[in-house]
């Protein structure tokens, strides 16, 4: 088990490693748009929406890299304040009470929303028309990603109650 949960680590740290450094794609769109804002007095008619696309998709598959480096909100103030075995239960419980609803409704819903917008062909408003489906799919692709990332910490999880059992 622990061989899965290592293969899910290297998978989604590889994930961020390589999706970080591209929210320099977004500021360079958003340096464009403000220069053209500056020099001409008029924005593009892409960047705005572009820029909008790209930092959710960003955030989004980022996600599952921060849950991997441990980085997203949690009450470590009271957690660490018990053992290693309560605080390996709190986990597992936590996960089954609130992840597991919220990461089916990501998958069923964001799944939904993407093959409704790629079946209707859906795009931006305006002069130039964006595929909006591609982004929609990122929804399903960041809840996979986030799914995996907590298998591997249940696992570490149960792991810990196992160790803390045979102590």
């Amino acid at each position: 088990m622990n061989a899965i949960a290592n293969v899910i680590d290297r998978l989604n740290d590889w994930f961020g490693r390589i999706l970080a450094p591209l929210i320099a794609v977004t500021t360079l769109v958003v340096l464009y748009d403000i220069a053209l804002r500056f020099f001409i007095g008029r924005p593009s008619d892409w960047a705005f929406d572009i820029t909008k696309m790209l930092f959710g998709a960003h955030f989004m598959l980022m996600a599952a890299y921060g849950l991997q480096k441990r980085v997203h909100v949690e009450v470590d103030i009271l957690k660490r304040l018990l053992s290693r075995k309560m605080q390996a239960v709190i986990e597992i419980v936590g996960y089954l009470i609130f992840f597991v609803p919220f990461i089916w409704m990501l998958l069923t819903f964001g799944w939904g929303f993407f093959s409704r917008s790629f079946s209707r062909g859906e795009t931006t408003y305006g002069i130039v028309a964006i595929p909006v489906y591609p982004v929609k799919a990122v929804i399903v692709v960041a809840a996979v990603a986030i799914l995996l990332q907590a298998i591997a910490l249940v696992i570490r999880a149960i792991q810990q109650l196992r160790e803390e059992q045979i102590s």
